[in-house]
């Protein structure tokens, strides 16, 4: 019987907070695989993932890097995401393409903050994982306290495999609990295979003893054989293990020290054995003309291709997609569903981060990039034209950040202008408009970070002399105390036909950031598609609210009244009434200003603590706890976003350099410098 070949495929992504380890991973499964013949270092520069020149001199991933191995007769494709908050919305555009994914956590620091979003962002695309806890050698590791740590914030079963040999330095290798068989590894050298060693036997045989009670509680062929034979054997162990992992009921958990290069052939045989191969997922999902339909992942049914990421070079634009069915070809016509629009391949590439193969086709399961088409965007769906499906768009947050950029030289803003275009359309989260107060060039973004890698990527890519301004937070308005039975009549007579419309208005707060609206109007008084109209009037208003030109959110607006015009009322009259009724509510209301907020974690030497409460304390953050670890104190904060510009340089001088942050969005709260505001 002829096996598929999409089998031994694996698409996944490599996931953690910063500085856990996931680009070494990445670096020594490339090493382990013979794929690269030389280890790359992180703080040398040597990167094979890490190939731009901002992601070198900072040492730290920006940018999302695919990569292709081969194990045990596996093809393996890796994109090693980043790790910083800022950049979230790579690991989104990522997870949106992979079946499965490997979660990278620190021995030492077990569960960090960005550990917990990315985590988050998994759950959302309902991607497998495994969990590797890397460090073992490094002082304080503690692989059951980095386990616990995700069974209370990750909410998993962990499912943990394998048994340290050694602790700390004296990290040699790990027991397979599955085999009950001892790997060890020397510096330089391969894996070797022994028993046990007799100082860990009870212990080995403890932890098997835990798993199998664990897995037996997951899976029902596994409770069968314990209750019949009181031992669970390794291929059923293995066979449950790979089920709990595909459905996220279970989490399995490996470790070792990815930059001693110890574990990580384990991790390559846990990759085949337990993560899904693209048959192992769901089918891809679309719509066509508004009715959802299910695509396989055959090479032989009708081609769907998602567009996740798009890179302006040199020599041309590269549009990086998943193939979920279907076989592209160069020189292929395929239809860009979206913009309903074709376009043409002109050639097909595989991705070796920034080293590029070309190749005749592609098919279902497989991740390229391909050179042709001219306008499709990041979430673009490429199909054949007889055969459409529109595939769901990678989500995209919404910016926070803004700065102002101009080019130095007035004669260069047209260049700026195009460039800015290239950068939006490579980053979908970054948004750049003309400010229509000011005319100033604003650029928005997730946070500080990436608007300054954004803005360097803008000047070295075109050699343009870019000035900043000081960056601004995206500020929103909602209503504290609102108003009722407020009464609002449009009427327009310009000769012919006129414009009449009148509605009553109630406002009141809404707990949360969302807007809803509703009619309690009785006896047709409003028809109903006048009152869908005032609603939409109602949005058009939430634009702007009226104490600084802000978004409105937070608010329920009930339309309770009305009145029509049997000649003059119609759509466009309700929709104006809306508008100008509801702008005309929120001056009369008590409004409120809000700001971005985030969730602050910082590392820092016990002894610069209380500098750094204090600093805290003066940039309006309240401080949720203070934990000692290692000598180290770990703060958590909520801070206003706007209070944190220029607090890694602050944070450096308090601790000598050795204090560290990290951040995620936390919502939106009360101005506490604004106060209550009433409008007009």
């Amino acid at each position: 019987m002829r096996v598929n070949p999409l089998t031994a495929v694996r698409n996944l992504g490599i996931l953690a907070h910063v500085d856990a380890g996931k680009t070494t991973v990445t670096e020594r499964i490339l090493y382990a695989t013979g794929t690269t013949h030389k280890r790359g270092e992180v703080h040398d520069g040597t990167t094979v993932t890490d190939f731009d020149a901002q992601e070198r001199a900072r040492g730290i991933t920006i940018f999302a890097a695919a990569v292709s191995c081969a194990w045990a007769g596996h093809r393996i494709t890796l994109i090693d995401t980043p790790g910083h908050v800022d950049f979230a919305a790579e690991v989104e555009r990522s997870l949106r393409v992979l079946d499965g994914a490997i979660a990278v956590f620190d021995a030492v620091a077990g569960v960090e903050p960005q550990s917990e979003s990315v985590w988050r962002q998994a759950d959302r695309h309902g991607v497998p994982r495994i969990a590797f806890v890397n460090k073992l050698d490094r002082v304080g590791a503690d692989l059951d306290a980095a386990v616990d740590s995700i069974r209370r914030r990750l909410h998993p079963t962990p499912l943990v495999v394998q048994l340290p040999i050694g602790r700390e330095d004296g990290f040699t290798g790990v027991v397979d609990l599955l085999r009950l068989r001892s790997l060890t590894w020397s510096d330089g050298g391969p894996v070797e295979e022994g028993p046990v060693p007799d100082a860990l036997v009870d212990e080995a045989r403890r932890r098997r003893r835990l798993l199998e009670e664990a897995v037996a509680e997951l899976h029902p062929l596994a409770l069968e054989e314990f209750c019949a034979e009181a031992t669970i054997s390794a291929e059923t162990l293995r066979t449950a293990l790979r089920e709990l992992t595909r459905t996220g009921e279970g989490l399995v958990v490996l470790c070792g020290s990815a930059y001693r290069d110890r574990g990580v052939e384990p991790l390559l045989d846990a990759i085949t054995a337990y993560l899904p191969s693209p048959l192992d997922v769901p089918p891809v999902r679309g719509t066509r003309d508004g009715v959802e339909l299910e695509r396989p992942a055959d090479p032989t049914a009708p081609l769907a291709a998602l567009v996740f990421k798009v890179v302006t070079t040199t020599t041309g634009r590269l549009t990086y997609l998943r193939v979920y069915s279907g076989t592209l070809r160069k020189g292929m016509e395929v239809r860009d569903v979206g913009a309903g629009r074709n376009e043409r391949i002109a050639r097909i590439l595989r991705v070796q981060a920034d080293r590029l193969h070309e190749v005749d086709n592609a098919v279902a399961g497989d991740i390229v990039a391909v050179v042709g088409p001219k306008s499709a965007r990041v979430g673009a769906t490429l199909c054949v034209a007889d055969d459409v499906l529109l595939l769901e768009p990678p989500v995209t947050a919404d910016p926070v950040v803004s700065v102002a950029v101009e080019a130095a030289r007035s004669s260069e803003s047209g260049k700026l202008v195009s460039a800015l275009a290239h950068l939006v359309e490579e980053d979908p989260s970054l948004v750049a408009r003309t400010d229509p107060e000011t005319g100033q060039t604003i650029l928005s973004g997730l946070g500080e970070l990436h608007l300054e890698v954004s803005v360097e990527k803008l000047r070295s890519a075109t050699g343009l002399a870019v000035t900043v301004g000081r960056p601004r937070v995206a500020y929103r308005e909602t209503v504290e105390r609102g108003v009722s039975g407020l009464v609002y009549r449009h009427v327009k007579q310009d000769g012919g036909a006129g414009q009449f419309a009148h509605v009553v208005l109630d406002v009141e707060p809404l707990a949360g950031e969302h807007f809803e609206f509703r009619s309690t109007v009785v006896g047709g008084r409003v028809p109903a598609e006048y009152v869908r109209a005032v609603e939409a009037g109602c949005r058009d208003a939430l634009a702007e609210g009226p104490l600084g030109g802000h978004p409105v959110t937070g608010l329920r607006v009930t339309l309770t009244d009305g009145a029509t015009h049997v000649k003059d009322s119609s759509e466009m009259a309700f929709r104006a009434a809306g508008r100008f009724g509801l702008r005309e509510a929120l001056r009369a209301s008590r409004m409120l200003l809000l700001e971005p907020v985030v969730e602050v974690t910082v590392v820092v030497p016990a002894a610069a603590v209380g500098g750094v409460l204090g600093d805290l304390a003066a940039r309006r953050g309240r401080v949720a706890g203070s934990t000692m670890r290692s000598g180290t104190a770990v703060v958590t904060a909520t801070v206003p976003l706007a209070e944190l510009f220029g607090y890694s340089t602050r944070l450096r001088g308090r601790t000598q350099g050795r204090g560290t942050f990290t951040t995620r969005p936390a919502g939106y709260a009360p101005d506490s410098t604004a106060g209550r505001q009433v409008a007009g």
